[in-house]
Protein backbone atom coordinates (compact mmCIF):
# COMPACT_ATOMS: atom_id res chain seq x y z
CA UNK A 1 0.00 0.00 0.00
CA UNK A 2 1.18 3.42 -1.05
CA UNK A 3 2.51 5.64 2.15
CA UNK A 4 -0.19 8.85 2.58
CA UNK A 5 1.28 11.60 4.20
CA UNK A 6 1.25 12.51 7.85
CA UNK A 7 -1.30 15.82 6.81
CA UNK A 8 -3.73 13.73 4.88
CA UNK A 9 -3.08 10.57 6.95
CA UNK A 10 -4.05 12.85 10.35
CA UNK A 11 -6.26 15.08 8.90
CA UNK A 12 -9.26 15.36 11.69
CA UNK A 13 -12.53 13.49 11.02
CA UNK A 14 -14.83 15.10 13.97
CA UNK A 15 -15.13 18.87 15.66
CA UNK A 16 -13.95 16.95 18.50
CA UNK A 17 -10.51 15.92 17.32
CA UNK A 18 -10.02 19.55 15.53
CA UNK A 19 -7.27 21.96 17.24
CA UNK A 20 -6.84 25.15 17.82
CA UNK A 21 -10.19 26.60 16.34
CA UNK A 22 -12.53 26.42 19.31
CA UNK A 23 -14.55 29.44 18.68
CA UNK A 24 -15.80 27.94 15.27
CA UNK A 25 -16.37 24.21 16.19
CA UNK A 26 -18.86 26.07 19.48
CA UNK A 27 -20.70 28.38 17.53
CA UNK A 28 -21.10 25.21 14.43
CA UNK A 29 -21.76 22.80 16.79
CA UNK A 30 -24.53 24.78 18.98
CA UNK A 31 -26.13 25.38 15.19
CA UNK A 32 -26.18 21.68 14.48
CA UNK A 33 -27.64 20.40 17.92
CA UNK A 34 -30.31 23.09 17.69
CA UNK A 35 -30.64 23.04 14.07
CA UNK A 36 -30.53 26.44 13.28
CA UNK A 37 -28.26 26.30 10.16
CA UNK A 38 -27.50 28.88 7.83
CA UNK A 39 -27.60 28.13 4.12
CA UNK A 40 -24.30 30.16 3.61
CA UNK A 41 -20.56 30.08 5.38
CA UNK A 42 -17.64 31.58 5.09
CA UNK A 43 -14.44 30.39 6.18
CA UNK A 44 -11.40 33.19 6.65
CA UNK A 45 -7.55 32.79 7.70
CA UNK A 46 -4.09 32.00 6.23
CA UNK A 47 -3.15 28.32 5.13
CA UNK A 48 -2.84 25.53 6.77
CA UNK A 49 -5.47 26.34 9.28
CA UNK A 50 -8.31 23.55 8.41
CA UNK A 51 -11.00 25.57 6.53
CA UNK A 52 -11.53 22.58 4.15
CA UNK A 53 -11.25 20.24 7.16
CA UNK A 54 -14.13 21.89 9.04
CA UNK A 55 -15.96 21.55 5.39
CA UNK A 56 -16.03 18.35 4.96
CA UNK A 57 -16.50 17.61 8.76
CA UNK A 58 -20.05 20.06 8.43
CA UNK A 59 -20.68 17.47 4.98
CA UNK A 60 -20.44 14.64 7.19
CA UNK A 61 -22.77 16.66 10.22
CA UNK A 62 -25.41 17.35 7.82
CA UNK A 63 -25.59 13.89 5.98
CA UNK A 64 -24.59 11.64 8.58
CA UNK A 65 -26.96 8.35 7.89
CA UNK A 66 -27.33 8.77 11.98
CA UNK A 67 -29.03 12.09 11.40
CA UNK A 68 -28.50 15.67 11.65
CA UNK A 69 -25.67 15.57 14.64
CA UNK A 70 -22.52 17.74 16.16
CA UNK A 71 -20.97 14.30 16.20
CA UNK A 72 -21.09 12.69 12.96
CA UNK A 73 -20.47 8.93 13.39
CA UNK A 74 -17.70 8.66 10.58
CA UNK A 75 -18.49 4.82 9.73
CA UNK A 76 -21.64 5.21 7.88
CA UNK A 77 -21.19 5.38 4.33
CA UNK A 78 -21.92 8.74 4.18
CA UNK A 79 -19.25 9.88 6.44
CA UNK A 80 -16.54 7.39 4.62
CA UNK A 81 -17.37 8.37 1.68
CA UNK A 82 -17.51 12.17 2.46
CA UNK A 83 -13.44 11.37 3.36
CA UNK A 84 -12.28 9.95 0.43
CA UNK A 85 -14.26 12.31 -1.94
CA UNK A 86 -16.80 10.23 -3.84
CA UNK A 87 -20.04 11.30 -2.05
CA UNK A 88 -22.04 12.39 -5.07
CA UNK A 89 -23.49 15.08 -2.97
CA UNK A 90 -20.62 16.75 -1.68
CA UNK A 91 -18.91 19.24 -4.64
CA UNK A 92 -15.79 20.85 -3.87
CA UNK A 93 -14.74 23.55 -6.58
CA UNK A 94 -11.46 24.95 -6.64
CA UNK A 95 -12.00 28.55 -7.54
CA UNK A 96 -8.41 29.33 -8.86
CA UNK A 97 -8.80 26.82 -12.27
CA UNK A 98 -13.38 27.45 -12.51
CA UNK A 99 -13.23 30.78 -11.61
CA UNK A 100 -15.29 31.86 -14.97
CA UNK A 101 -19.01 32.92 -14.76
CA UNK A 102 -19.70 29.92 -17.08
CA UNK A 103 -18.59 27.50 -14.30
CA UNK A 104 -20.91 29.23 -11.81
CA UNK A 105 -23.88 28.87 -14.30
CA UNK A 106 -23.14 25.10 -14.73
CA UNK A 107 -23.22 24.70 -10.51
CA UNK A 108 -25.84 26.86 -9.77
CA UNK A 109 -28.28 24.55 -12.77
CA UNK A 110 -27.44 21.44 -11.25
CA UNK A 111 -27.81 22.61 -7.69
CA UNK A 112 -31.24 22.92 -8.26
CA UNK A 113 -31.99 19.19 -8.44
CA UNK A 114 -32.67 17.06 -5.07
CA UNK A 115 -29.85 15.30 -3.36
CA UNK A 116 -29.29 11.75 -4.51
CA UNK A 117 -28.15 10.14 -1.61
CA UNK A 118 -28.02 12.84 1.24
CA UNK A 119 -29.83 15.12 3.31
CA UNK A 120 -28.26 18.15 1.89
CA UNK A 121 -26.28 19.02 -1.22
CA UNK A 122 -23.37 20.83 0.02
CA UNK A 123 -20.91 22.80 -2.01
CA UNK A 124 -17.09 24.02 -1.03
CA UNK A 125 -15.60 26.71 -3.07
CA UNK A 126 -12.22 27.00 -2.04
CA UNK A 127 -10.24 30.28 -2.53
CA UNK A 128 -13.51 31.81 -3.46
CA UNK A 129 -11.77 35.27 -4.01
CA UNK A 130 -9.99 34.26 -7.28
CA UNK A 131 -13.52 34.21 -8.57
CA UNK A 132 -14.27 36.53 -11.73
CA UNK A 133 -16.31 39.68 -10.71
CA UNK A 134 -18.89 38.36 -13.08
CA UNK A 135 -18.94 34.61 -11.50
CA UNK A 136 -19.47 36.69 -8.17
CA UNK A 137 -22.57 38.14 -9.63
CA UNK A 138 -24.07 35.12 -11.22
CA UNK A 139 -23.96 33.10 -7.89
CA UNK A 140 -25.41 36.68 -5.41
CA UNK A 141 -29.29 35.70 -6.18
CA UNK A 142 -28.96 31.64 -5.77
CA UNK A 143 -26.70 32.54 -2.54
CA UNK A 144 -29.59 34.32 -0.84
CA UNK A 145 -32.09 32.18 -1.22
CA UNK A 146 -30.89 28.88 -2.41
CA UNK A 147 -33.09 25.52 -2.74
CA UNK A 148 -33.58 24.04 1.18
CA UNK A 149 -31.27 21.29 0.21
CA UNK A 150 -28.22 23.07 -0.66
CA UNK A 151 -25.90 24.15 2.03
CA UNK A 152 -22.60 26.77 0.90
CA UNK A 153 -19.27 26.54 2.27
CA UNK A 154 -16.83 29.27 0.88
CA UNK A 155 -12.72 29.49 1.88
CA UNK A 156 -10.50 31.75 1.09
CA UNK A 157 -7.15 33.11 2.99
CA UNK A 158 -7.88 36.59 1.49
CA UNK A 159 -11.08 37.78 2.38
CA UNK A 160 -10.70 41.38 1.06
CA UNK A 161 -11.04 40.96 -2.49
CA UNK A 162 -14.50 39.09 -1.92
CA UNK A 163 -17.53 41.89 -2.56
CA UNK A 164 -19.50 42.91 0.37
CA UNK A 165 -22.39 41.50 -1.51
CA UNK A 166 -21.19 38.19 -0.86
CA UNK A 167 -19.70 38.46 2.43
CA UNK A 168 -23.32 39.79 3.78
CA UNK A 169 -24.75 36.75 2.50
CA UNK A 170 -23.13 34.34 4.27
CA UNK A 171 -21.54 33.76 8.09
CA UNK A 172 -18.51 34.76 8.71
CA UNK A 173 -16.01 32.62 11.15
CA UNK A 174 -12.31 33.67 11.05
CA UNK A 175 -9.77 30.65 11.91
CA UNK A 176 -6.92 31.90 13.84
CA UNK A 177 -3.41 30.81 13.30
CA UNK A 178 -2.15 27.78 15.50
CA UNK A 179 -0.62 28.30 18.32
CA UNK A 180 2.92 26.75 19.46
CA UNK A 181 1.48 24.89 21.92
CA UNK A 182 -1.14 23.23 20.24
CA UNK A 183 1.46 22.62 16.86
CA UNK A 184 3.83 21.21 19.90
CA UNK A 185 0.87 18.73 21.38
CA UNK A 186 -0.74 17.86 18.32
CA UNK A 187 2.85 16.82 16.57
CA UNK A 188 3.70 14.80 19.74
CA UNK A 189 0.19 12.83 19.93
CA UNK A 190 1.15 12.05 16.00
CA UNK A 191 4.35 10.83 17.05
CA UNK A 192 3.39 8.41 19.70
CA UNK A 193 0.73 7.04 17.67
CA UNK A 194 3.47 6.37 15.01
CA UNK A 195 5.79 4.59 17.14
CA UNK A 196 8.52 7.16 16.23
CA UNK A 197 11.39 8.55 18.54
CA UNK A 198 11.34 12.02 19.01
CA UNK A 199 12.84 14.61 21.17
CA UNK A 200 10.80 17.85 22.72
CA UNK A 201 12.68 20.47 21.58
CA UNK A 202 12.49 19.63 17.72
CA UNK A 203 9.07 19.48 18.12
CA UNK A 204 9.33 23.24 19.52
CA UNK A 205 11.44 24.13 16.58
CA UNK A 206 9.05 22.55 13.76
CA UNK A 207 6.30 24.46 15.41
CA UNK A 208 8.11 27.46 15.10
CA UNK A 209 8.98 27.16 11.62
CA UNK A 210 5.23 26.29 10.60
CA UNK A 211 4.45 29.66 11.65
CA UNK A 212 1.04 28.84 13.06
CA UNK A 213 -0.05 26.38 10.44
CA UNK A 214 -0.64 22.54 11.43
CA UNK A 215 -0.36 21.71 7.48
CA UNK A 216 3.16 23.16 7.33
CA UNK A 217 4.13 21.55 10.92
CA UNK A 218 3.05 17.99 9.41
CA UNK A 219 5.08 18.78 6.19
CA UNK A 220 8.15 19.76 7.82
CA UNK A 221 7.51 16.87 10.68
CA UNK A 222 7.54 14.22 7.20
CA UNK A 223 10.58 15.94 5.97
CA UNK A 224 12.32 15.62 9.52
CA UNK A 225 11.67 11.73 9.72
CA UNK A 226 12.96 11.43 6.34
CA UNK A 227 16.05 13.67 7.55
CA UNK A 228 16.26 11.28 10.77
CA UNK A 229 16.27 8.23 9.34
CA UNK A 230 12.71 7.45 11.49
CA UNK A 231 13.86 9.74 14.10
CA UNK A 232 12.93 13.05 15.03
CA UNK A 233 16.20 14.94 17.38
CA UNK A 234 16.61 18.18 17.57
CA UNK A 235 20.29 18.22 15.98
CA UNK A 236 18.61 16.81 13.06
CA UNK A 237 15.43 19.08 13.03
CA UNK A 238 18.15 22.18 13.61
CA UNK A 239 20.42 21.30 10.48
CA UNK A 240 17.75 20.49 7.87
CA UNK A 241 15.99 24.16 8.81
CA UNK A 242 18.93 25.55 9.01
CA UNK A 243 18.43 27.25 12.39
CA UNK A 244 20.55 28.36 15.03
CA UNK A 245 20.62 25.92 18.39
CA UNK A 246 19.82 27.76 21.70
CA UNK A 247 23.28 26.62 22.96
CA UNK A 248 24.47 29.75 20.67
CA UNK A 249 21.88 31.92 21.74
CA UNK A 250 21.75 31.75 25.08
CA UNK A 251 25.53 31.69 24.54
CA UNK A 252 25.31 35.63 23.22
CA UNK A 253 22.97 36.23 26.31
CA UNK A 254 25.72 34.91 28.84
CA UNK A 255 28.17 37.28 26.86
CA UNK A 256 26.34 40.31 27.02
CA UNK A 257 25.53 39.84 30.53
CA UNK A 258 28.76 39.20 31.12
CA UNK A 259 29.83 42.63 29.77
CA UNK A 260 31.98 40.16 27.48
CA UNK A 261 32.41 40.97 23.71
CA UNK A 262 35.30 38.37 23.07
CA UNK A 263 32.54 35.97 23.86
CA UNK A 264 30.21 37.37 21.51
CA UNK A 265 32.59 37.37 18.69
CA UNK A 266 33.67 34.12 19.52
CA UNK A 267 30.13 32.76 19.39
CA UNK A 268 29.68 34.51 15.76
CA UNK A 269 33.11 32.74 14.46
CA UNK A 270 31.65 29.65 15.75
CA UNK A 271 28.28 30.65 13.98
CA UNK A 272 30.19 30.90 10.53
CA UNK A 273 32.57 27.75 11.05
CA UNK A 274 28.90 26.20 10.82
CA UNK A 275 27.70 28.37 8.10
CA UNK A 276 24.56 29.09 10.50
CA UNK A 277 22.49 31.96 9.23
CA UNK A 278 22.90 35.17 10.82
CA UNK A 279 19.44 36.56 9.94
CA UNK A 280 17.76 33.78 11.57
CA UNK A 281 20.13 34.42 14.42
CA UNK A 282 19.30 37.70 14.97
CA UNK A 283 15.19 37.02 14.42
CA UNK A 284 15.66 34.10 17.03
CA UNK A 285 17.28 36.68 19.41
CA UNK A 286 14.98 39.11 18.92
CA UNK A 287 12.01 36.74 19.78
CA UNK A 288 14.34 35.83 22.62
CA UNK A 289 14.84 39.40 24.09
CA UNK A 290 10.65 39.57 23.64
CA UNK A 291 10.48 36.45 25.92
CA UNK A 292 12.88 37.73 28.26
CA UNK A 293 10.41 41.22 28.51
CA UNK A 294 7.91 38.60 29.11
CA UNK A 295 9.58 37.31 32.00
CA UNK A 296 9.90 40.81 33.27
CA UNK A 297 6.93 41.94 32.96
CA UNK A 298 4.24 39.34 32.30
CA UNK A 299 5.90 35.86 33.76
CA UNK A 300 2.24 34.23 33.56
CA UNK A 301 2.06 34.58 29.64
CA UNK A 302 4.97 31.89 29.66
CA UNK A 303 3.65 29.01 29.69
CA UNK A 304 5.99 26.96 29.75
CA UNK A 305 7.56 26.21 33.54
CA UNK A 306 10.95 24.99 31.83
CA UNK A 307 11.58 27.64 29.87
CA UNK A 308 10.55 30.83 32.46
CA UNK A 309 13.08 29.16 34.58
CA UNK A 310 15.24 29.38 32.30
CA UNK A 311 15.11 33.25 31.43
CA UNK A 312 14.25 34.24 34.92
CA UNK A 313 18.06 35.19 35.05
CA UNK A 314 18.25 37.23 32.36
CA UNK A 315 15.13 38.39 33.19
CA UNK A 316 16.75 40.19 36.66
CA UNK A 317 20.36 40.49 34.59
CA UNK A 318 18.90 42.93 31.81
CA UNK A 319 17.04 46.28 32.47
CA UNK A 320 13.53 46.51 30.87
CA UNK A 321 14.55 49.65 29.03
CA UNK A 322 17.77 48.17 27.99
CA UNK A 323 15.17 45.09 26.90
CA UNK A 324 13.69 46.98 25.11
CA UNK A 325 16.56 48.51 23.09
CA UNK A 326 18.35 44.69 22.70
CA UNK A 327 15.01 44.19 20.94
CA UNK A 328 15.24 47.15 18.30
CA UNK A 329 19.32 46.85 17.63
CA UNK A 330 17.99 42.69 16.82
CA UNK A 331 15.47 43.51 14.14
CA UNK A 332 17.13 46.28 13.01
CA UNK A 333 20.01 44.78 12.92
CA UNK A 334 18.19 42.40 10.20
CA UNK A 335 17.38 45.15 7.84
CA UNK A 336 21.14 46.29 7.87
CA UNK A 337 22.35 42.87 6.81
CA UNK A 338 21.51 43.61 3.02
CA UNK A 339 23.42 47.36 3.78
CA UNK A 340 26.63 45.31 5.59
CA UNK A 341 29.52 44.40 3.49
CA UNK A 342 29.16 40.84 4.23
CA UNK A 343 26.61 38.67 7.09
CA UNK A 344 29.42 38.69 9.65
CA UNK A 345 30.03 41.90 10.11
CA UNK A 346 26.26 43.06 10.15
CA UNK A 347 26.07 40.17 12.67
CA UNK A 348 28.69 41.30 14.36
CA UNK A 349 28.07 44.88 14.58
CA UNK A 350 24.84 44.58 15.78
CA UNK A 351 26.79 42.36 18.63
CA UNK A 352 28.75 44.83 19.54
CA UNK A 353 26.12 47.50 19.55
CA UNK A 354 24.26 45.84 22.32
CA UNK A 355 27.45 46.14 24.38
CA UNK A 356 28.10 49.69 23.63
CA UNK A 357 24.46 50.57 24.73
CA UNK A 358 24.68 48.61 27.55
CA UNK A 359 24.12 50.70 31.01
CA UNK A 360 26.59 50.38 33.13
CA UNK A 361 25.94 49.51 36.62
CA UNK A 362 27.49 50.70 39.70
CA UNK A 363 30.00 48.46 40.20
CA UNK A 364 31.03 47.24 36.55
CA UNK A 365 32.82 49.71 34.48
CA UNK A 366 32.59 49.68 31.03
CA UNK A 367 34.44 47.16 29.19
CA UNK A 368 35.89 45.51 32.47
CA UNK A 369 36.43 41.60 32.64
CA UNK A 370 33.44 39.50 33.26
CA UNK A 371 32.18 39.37 36.05
CA UNK A 372 31.61 35.20 35.16
CA UNK A 373 31.72 33.18 32.52
CA UNK A 374 29.06 32.22 30.00
CA UNK A 375 27.48 29.03 30.24
CA UNK A 376 28.45 28.10 26.86
CA UNK A 377 27.99 24.68 25.32
CA UNK A 378 30.81 22.66 24.95
CA UNK A 379 31.13 22.96 21.14
CA UNK A 380 30.80 26.79 21.44
CA UNK A 381 33.21 27.12 24.49
CA UNK A 382 36.09 25.47 22.88
CA UNK A 383 35.64 28.01 20.28
CA UNK A 384 35.95 30.66 22.53
CA UNK A 385 39.07 32.13 23.95
CA UNK A 386 39.39 35.93 25.63
CA UNK A 387 43.24 36.99 24.55
CA UNK A 388 45.35 37.30 27.02
CA UNK A 389 46.03 41.26 26.11
CA UNK A 390 42.85 43.32 25.57
CA UNK A 391 42.87 45.91 23.19
CA UNK A 392 39.36 47.26 24.43
CA UNK A 393 40.79 47.38 28.07
CA UNK A 394 44.42 48.73 27.33
CA UNK A 395 45.23 52.21 29.37
CA UNK A 396 44.45 54.96 27.84
CA UNK A 397 47.58 57.42 26.86
CA UNK A 398 47.79 60.38 29.04
CA UNK A 399 47.30 63.61 28.40
CA UNK A 400 48.78 66.82 29.94
CA UNK A 401 45.80 68.51 31.39
CA UNK A 402 46.50 72.88 31.29
CA UNK A 403 45.80 73.10 35.07
CA UNK A 404 46.54 71.67 38.16
CA UNK A 405 45.11 68.86 39.96
CA UNK A 406 44.61 68.77 43.57
CA UNK A 407 46.95 66.30 45.17
CA UNK A 408 44.82 63.30 45.86
CA UNK A 409 44.30 62.76 49.72
CA UNK A 410 45.81 59.81 52.00
CA UNK A 411 44.54 56.14 51.83
CA UNK A 412 43.07 56.62 55.04
CA UNK A 413 40.96 59.07 54.00
CA UNK A 414 39.41 57.13 51.17
CA UNK A 415 38.40 54.01 53.61
CA UNK A 416 37.28 56.53 56.51
CA UNK A 417 33.90 57.34 53.50
CA UNK A 418 33.68 53.77 51.55
CA UNK A 419 30.12 55.42 50.45
CA UNK A 420 31.80 57.55 47.77
CA UNK A 421 34.77 56.78 46.31
CA UNK A 422 37.61 58.91 46.30
CA UNK A 423 38.41 60.98 42.63
CA UNK A 424 40.59 63.92 41.40
CA UNK A 425 38.69 66.89 43.26
CA UNK A 426 37.74 69.54 40.46
CA UNK A 427 40.78 71.75 38.93
CA UNK A 428 41.46 74.75 41.17
CA UNK A 429 41.67 76.84 37.79
CA UNK A 430 38.57 75.69 36.21
CA UNK A 431 35.89 78.61 35.60
CA UNK A 432 33.40 77.55 38.75
CA UNK A 433 30.01 78.30 36.61
CA UNK A 434 31.88 77.22 33.22
CA UNK A 435 29.26 74.18 32.07
CA UNK A 436 31.26 73.68 28.77
CA UNK A 437 34.69 72.55 30.21
CA UNK A 438 32.63 70.53 33.41
CA UNK A 439 30.43 68.80 30.44
CA UNK A 440 33.36 67.76 28.62
CA UNK A 441 35.18 66.59 31.18
CA UNK A 442 32.41 64.20 32.46
CA UNK A 443 32.31 60.42 31.31
CA UNK A 444 28.84 59.76 29.76
CA UNK A 445 27.19 57.91 26.93
CA UNK A 446 23.97 57.98 25.78
CA UNK A 447 20.95 59.90 26.59
CA UNK A 448 22.96 60.80 29.94
CA UNK A 449 25.74 62.66 27.84
CA UNK A 450 22.52 64.16 25.57
CA UNK A 451 21.16 65.25 28.76
CA UNK A 452 24.40 67.08 30.12
CA UNK A 453 25.11 68.37 26.49
CA UNK A 454 21.38 70.25 25.93
CA UNK A 455 21.26 72.11 29.24
CA UNK A 456 22.94 75.11 30.56
CA UNK A 457 24.76 75.56 34.16
CA UNK A 458 22.25 78.00 36.42
CA UNK A 459 24.02 77.51 39.78
CA UNK A 460 26.46 74.91 41.52
CA UNK A 461 27.06 75.36 45.13
CA UNK A 462 28.45 72.59 48.03
CA UNK A 463 25.35 70.56 48.06
CA UNK A 464 23.49 71.09 44.60
CA UNK A 465 24.20 71.35 41.34
CA UNK A 466 20.84 72.89 39.07
CA UNK A 467 20.68 72.92 35.41
CA UNK A 468 18.26 74.21 32.76
CA UNK A 469 16.61 72.14 29.75
CA UNK A 470 14.46 73.69 26.92
CA UNK A 471 11.28 71.86 26.96
CA UNK A 472 11.80 70.70 23.38
CA UNK A 473 14.31 68.47 24.97
CA UNK A 474 12.21 66.98 27.71
CA UNK A 475 12.13 63.73 26.25
CA UNK A 476 15.72 63.26 28.06
CA UNK A 477 14.43 64.12 31.53
CA UNK A 478 14.58 60.03 32.18
CA UNK A 479 14.97 58.74 36.10
CA UNK A 480 17.83 56.80 34.25
CA UNK A 481 19.58 59.45 32.80
CA UNK A 482 19.27 61.88 35.32
CA UNK A 483 20.79 59.47 37.74
CA UNK A 484 23.61 59.13 35.69
CA UNK A 485 24.38 62.88 35.30
CA UNK A 486 24.13 63.08 39.44
CA UNK A 487 26.43 60.16 40.10
CA UNK A 488 29.41 61.84 37.19
CA UNK A 489 28.94 65.30 38.59
CA UNK A 490 29.83 63.52 42.23
CA UNK A 491 32.87 61.57 40.98
CA UNK A 492 34.20 64.93 39.08
CA UNK A 493 33.20 67.11 42.36
CA UNK A 494 34.38 64.91 44.95
CA UNK A 495 31.15 65.24 46.94
CA UNK A 496 27.37 64.04 46.82
CA UNK A 497 25.59 66.67 44.82
CA UNK A 498 21.82 66.89 44.55
CA UNK A 499 20.97 67.21 40.52
CA UNK A 500 17.81 69.60 39.56
CA UNK A 501 16.78 69.82 35.54
CA UNK A 502 14.37 73.05 35.62
CA UNK A 503 12.31 72.93 32.03
CA UNK A 504 12.77 76.11 30.77
CA UNK A 505 14.67 77.78 27.61
CA UNK A 506 18.20 78.64 28.31
CA UNK A 507 19.53 82.34 28.69
CA UNK A 508 22.68 81.42 27.12
CA UNK A 509 24.91 78.96 24.82
CA UNK A 510 24.58 75.24 25.80
CA UNK A 511 27.23 73.02 24.92
CA UNK A 512 25.56 71.24 22.16
CA UNK A 513 24.62 74.60 20.64
CA UNK A 514 28.20 75.88 20.84
CA UNK A 515 29.63 73.08 19.31
CA UNK A 516 27.15 73.57 16.43
CA UNK A 517 28.13 77.12 16.20
CA UNK A 518 31.99 76.05 15.89
CA UNK A 519 31.16 73.74 13.33
CA UNK A 520 29.21 76.26 11.12
CA UNK A 521 32.01 78.67 11.44
CA UNK A 522 34.63 76.19 10.13
CA UNK A 523 31.80 75.72 7.17
CA UNK A 524 31.78 78.90 6.12
CA UNK A 525 35.23 79.23 6.29
CA UNK A 526 35.93 76.02 4.18
CA UNK A 527 33.52 77.56 1.93
CA UNK A 528 35.35 81.14 1.60
CA UNK A 529 38.53 79.51 1.31
CA UNK A 530 37.24 77.84 -1.73
CA UNK A 531 35.48 80.39 -3.17
CA UNK A 532 38.29 83.27 -3.22
CA UNK A 533 40.25 80.74 -4.50
CA UNK A 534 41.88 82.14 -7.27
CA UNK A 535 41.89 79.11 -9.71
CA UNK A 536 38.13 78.05 -8.21
CA UNK A 537 37.28 81.39 -9.56
CA UNK A 538 38.73 81.31 -12.65
CA UNK A 539 36.89 77.85 -13.56
CA UNK A 540 33.73 79.33 -12.43
CA UNK A 541 33.35 81.98 -14.59
CA UNK A 542 35.42 80.29 -17.85
CA UNK A 543 32.46 77.28 -17.58
CA UNK A 544 29.67 79.18 -15.77
CA UNK A 545 29.95 77.06 -12.98
CA UNK A 546 28.60 76.63 -9.62
CA UNK A 547 30.02 75.94 -6.15
CA UNK A 548 28.24 72.85 -4.15
CA UNK A 549 28.74 73.78 -1.17
CA UNK A 550 27.96 70.87 0.97
CA UNK A 551 30.28 69.00 -0.92
CA UNK A 552 32.64 70.73 0.84
CA UNK A 553 34.19 69.96 4.33
CA UNK A 554 36.89 71.70 6.28
CA UNK A 555 40.03 70.33 6.99
CA UNK A 556 40.82 71.83 10.28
Amino acid sequence: MSYQVLARKWRPKSFATLVGQEHVVKALSHALTEQRLHHAYLFTGTRGVGKTTIARIMAKALNCETGLTATPCGVCSSCTEIDSGRFIDYIELDAASNRGVEDMTQLLERATYAPTRGRYKVYVIDEVHQLSGHAFNAMLKTLEEPPEHVKFILATTDPQKIPVTVLSRCLQFNLKQMPQHHIVDHLTNVLTQENITFEAPALRQLARAANGSMRDALSLLDQAIAHGAGQVLEAGVRDMLGTVGDDYLYALLDGLAAFDIHALIGVADQMATRSLSFEAALQELATLFHRIALAQMAPDALTDPAERARLEKYASAFDPEFLQLCYQIAIHGRDDLRLAPDEYAGFTMALMRLVAFRPESGDTPRRAAPLKAPNLAPAVRKSIAVPAADPLRAEAPKVEKPWVDVPPTEPSSVAAAPAMPRVSAVPVNTPPHDWHEISARLNLVGMARQLAQYCELVVIDDAAVTLRLPPLHKHLLGPAPQAKLQAELERHFGRSLRLTVQLADPAGETPVARSNNIKRERQERAVAAIEEDPFVRQVVDIFDATINEASIKPLE
